[in-house]
Parts: C-alpha cells; sequence; structure tokens
C-alpha cells in the first residue's frame, strides 16, 4: 500500500512537471481528478487480471502484465492528457 501511494504521489508529481507541464494549473483540482483516475484504473487492473485469470485461465504474471500495460496505456494516459492534466 505505501509502496502504489508512493508511485502514485510520483506519478502525479512527474505528469504535472514534467510530462504534460501545466503546474500553473491548481494542484488541489488536478489531485482531485487524479485520484478519481487511479481509483478508475485501479479497478480496471483488478477485473482485467480477474477475467484473464478466472475466466480465460490465464498465467497470472501474463496477465498482470498485459493488463498492466492496456490499462496504463489505453486508460490512464489518455485520462491523465484529457482529463487530470488537461491544457486550458
Amino acid at each position: 500500500m505505501l509502496g502504489n501511494t508512493a508511485g502514485g504521489i510520483t506519478n502525479f508529481y512527474l505528469g504535472r512537471h514534467l510530462v504534460f507541464k501545466v503546474s500553473q494549473q491548481r494542484a488541489r483540482q488536478q489531485g482531485i481528478r487524479y485520484a478519481l483516475v487511479w481509483l478508475g484504473s485501479l479497478l480496471l487492473n483488478a477485473a482485467g487480471v480477474y477475467v484473464f485469470t478466472q475466466w480465460l485461465h490465464a498465467n497470472y504474471l501474463a496477465s498482470k502484465v498485459l493488463v498492466s500495460l492496456l490499462v496504463g496505456i489505453g486508460f490512464n494516459y489518455f485520462m491523465q492528457l484529457h482529463f487530470v492534466f488537461k491544457q486550458s
């Protein structure tokens, strides 16, 4: 849990300052939007791994890697680009 929280804080900071470069916007509002996306990501990852391992009987590690990549690129990146760190 600590590692996940530390990773989230680091990801938020890097996204805000280095990736999307929107540090002039309000951090609190971005943080709230980031938390919503993080929660969605958590649910998508858990559901995806569940579907792959329980319904499709895939290997856990392969399922985790595949779902993480799909959610990371297909959901997290685009939600951060268009919702969390949206340019004014």
